[in-house]
């Protein structure tokens, strides 16, 4: 009971922290990345719902390198669009931004009760409540834990089915295994990075199998799970069939830096291990945290060096299959959440065993206070000009008009127009052929200067310009 209410403290306290600037617009880090997926939000809502043909706000060549004009958004299977734009349909004073940001925040609540329950199996409540604390404390795992986002969904589906796998074959409850086989197929859709979980699935087999529990039922019914990725080789295959809609990916594995692909090479050890891991995410003491660990792993139990172990390999192939995308973005990391607090929880334990226990508080606050010098900076919203044209934007231009909302590709501008169109300038007559109708920017550049002499001005002011392309001088 007490480590009960102890858990629903730790949710509340995750959920209060999640809640900081929940309502402000889709400008902050990554907003890019969240506004693309915000917006079949809003394509939905405003056009119904069509699981089988998403479709957003860019037209540009510049994810897939093909023009979009159908807007086509192929990429992980829209159910989280889908079930936002019905609520946002069915209650439409809801903000599309509130809702979507708390949508993520609920799942990343389970995330937390997921990494209590695992660990508890293998570490006990200590270590368990020491984790799941973690989780909701840590910076990076508070700012997202409330982005608009696929991947905080996927951890939190995979991380469930992960702890339902290790469950039923502790407990052979077979709804357990159901819920995992469920969880794990709809982790998959939501992002396939959750098939670099497979190790944690073979570990956690293996160490019943080692304590001599394991049933013949239990090695059928593992060798069924891979069944429920049916739905992610479906959806595959059918966006095959909209290739201007699919963004271009062959960089994310070997995308070239300084001409050589940049796994295993210095640069890869500096963005992962020291830039993210120890500086960003650990706040560098929480490295400290990790040394008890790998000193003293003779001390960890067998099943505690397989699982977690396994679930340490799953990361290091991530990272190493998915290199180029995991030092281009910060976000990637999000896969390594729960393993990482569940590390620093078991480190922690350990290290309360040779030295005092202020000492080990004094280190995890540093570690948090130091991780957040770097997150904060992830709140702040740089252009907030974006939103006053985008609102000005919605005013002067009619509902279906295609604009160049032009930000150099950055498509969080386009958004907060509520118009499709093109994120970024140039060929200007190759967009007008294509149906742009209004251009829209905040800067007084060479083309802004150029159009202000051949189109219309709807409007001008110090800090925005508003040309409509239908109307030449």
């Amino acid at each position: 009971m007490k480590h009960n209410k102890l858990l629903l403290s730790i949710v509340v306290l995750a959920l209060c922290l999640r809640l900081f600037y929940i309502s402000d617009p889709i400008l902050e880090w990554h907003s890019f990345r969240q506004a693309d997926t915000a917006s079949v939000t809003y394509e939905y809502v405003l056009n119904g719902i069509d699981l089988l043909h998403p479709r957003y706000h860019d037209l540009s060549n510049i994810a897939s390198g093909k023009d979009n004009l159908e807007g086509y958004r192929m990429v992980e299977f829209p159910w989280i669009h889908a079930v936002i734009a019905w609520l946002l349909r069915t209650i439409p004073q809801l903000s599309l931004v509130v809702v979507s940001r708390l949508f993520t925040v609920v799942f990343s609540l389970s995330t937390l009760v997921s990494i209590y329950f695992f660990t508890k199996l293998f570490s006990g409540k200590t270590t368990a409540i020491l984790a799941a604390t973690t989780f909701a404390v840590l910076p990076y795992s508070v700012f997202y834990s409330r982005v608009i986002l696929p991947d905080p969904v996927m951890l939190a589906l995979s991380t469930a089915s992960v702890t339902f796998f290790a469950y039923w074959l502790e407990k052979k409850r077979w709804w357990q295994y159901a819920a995992s086989f469920v969880l794990l197929g709809l982790a998959a859709v939501t992002k396939p990075f959750a098939l670099f979980l497979a190790p944690v699935y073979a570990a956690l087999l293996l160490t019943v199998f080692i304590a001599k529990k394991l049933k013949a039922s239990q090695v059928v019914w593992s060798l069924v799970l891979p069944a429920s990725l049916i739905p992610l080789w479906l959806w595959r295959d059918w966006i095959t069939q909209f290739p201007s809609g699919i963004p271009a990916s062959d960089w994310l594995y070997n995308g070239m830096i300084n001409g050589k692909a940049p796994r295993f090479q210095p640069v890869w050890f500096r963005w992962l291990a020291y830039e993210r891991l120890i500086k960003l995410i650990l706040g560098y003491f929480g490295t400290i945290f990790f040394l008890p660990i790998v000193l003293h792993w003779k001390k960890l139990q067998t099943k505690e060096v397989l699982v977690y172990g396994s679930w340490w390999v799953s990361i290091a192939a991530y990272f190493t299959v998915i290199a180029r995308g995991n030092i281009q973005h910060d976000y990637y990391q999000i896969l390594a959440l729960p393993i990482i607090c569940i590390t620093i929880a078991k480190g922690a334990v350990l290290l309360s065993t040779k030295v005092p226990k202020v000492v080990v508080i004094g280190i995890y606050a540093l570690m948090v206070i130091l991780s957040f010098t770097q997150v904060k900076e992830y709140y702040k919203i740089n252009h907030w000009e974006y939103q006053r044209l985008g609102q000005r934007a919605q005013d002067l231009i009619p509902p279906d008009s295609l604009v160049i909302a032009t930000a150099f590709g950055d498509t969080s501008f386009l958004f907060q127009t509520k118009r499709r169109g093109w994120p970024i300038g140039f060929e200007i007559e190759k967009k007008r052929a294509l149906g742009a109708q209004y251009y829209i920017t905040t800067s007084y550049d060479d083309e802004a200067r150029m159009l202000e002499t051949q189109y219309e001005t709807v409007e001008k002011t110090a800090e925005h310009l508003i040309f409509n392309l239908q109307k030449p001088l």
